[in-house]
């Protein structure tokens, strides 16, 4: 199998790549590397140290969103999800650094580390910090994704796209922290990420992620 994915299951840039590849139904392997304590080899492949990277036959590459576009060209024949047209890509662009630059920092690095990771490595969780995300920062964000999708099935031109699986790995992130979207506040993209968790690519990532933090959860007496 020529294609790898080098990274950590519950990374949500690791779980977008991953989904790109299922949708595309393009066969790979997922070799564990963690954000700390790298082997030397891998920063020939990834030299900021950051995960995802991958690798398909000779050719290496770091970084979630260049991957997931690599994809999309190297695999004309499998379903596109960066768009047809200009628009199209720069729309799924936008919204997929949205969600990488503006969701991630709050969804991911407060929410799900300090409710999910932290404790599971002894560590307390930083409560104030997740207090902040969900109640000062993310309702902005997520008042602008609710303008931006309205009543659409998905996120650009009513198909799915790189956009949709960027926002819902994020989301999923938040889940795994305990938290989810206020449907009463946000109906439509609530209803986007519900659509999003029944896919069933999704599913299958999500439920194995889930096992994982049920090991991972710290035994109490």
């Amino acid at each position: 199998m020529s294609l790898i994915v080098y990274g950590a299951a519950l990374s949500p840039f690791v779980r977008k790549v991953r989904l790109c590849l299922a949708y595309k139904n393009l066969a790979y392997n997922l070799e564990l590397i963690l954000p700390t304590n790298q082997p030397d080899w891998y920063r020939d492949i990834s030299p900021l140290g950051r995960i995802p990277a991958f690798k398909d036959g000779d050719t290496s590459l770091a970084d979630s969103s260049v991957i997931c576009q690599y994809l999309d060209e190297q695999y004309p024949e499998t379903p596109h999800l960066l768009g047809q047209t200009a628009t199209q890509r720069a729309q799924v662009r936008w919204l997929e650094k949205y969600a990488d630059y503006e969701l991630a920092p709050l969804c991911t690095f407060a929410v799900f580390r300090n409710r999910a990771l932290l404790p599971s490595m002894g560590q307390p969780c930083n409560e104030s910090a997740v207090q902040a995300a969900l109640h000062d920062k993310l309702p902005r964000h997520f008042d602008y994704l609710e303008r931006t999708l309205s009543a659409a099935p998905y996120f650009v031109d009513d198909q799915l796209s790189l956009a949709d699986l960027a926002i819902a790995c994020q989301l999923i992130n938040m889940e795994h922290g305990g938290e989810t979207l206020d449907a009463a506040r946000w109906p439509n993209l609530a209803a986007h990420y519900a659509r999003m968790r029944t896919l069933p690519i999704v599913e299958e990532v999500v439920t194995g992620e889930q096992k994982m933090l049920a090991r991972m959860k710290p035994k109490t007496d």
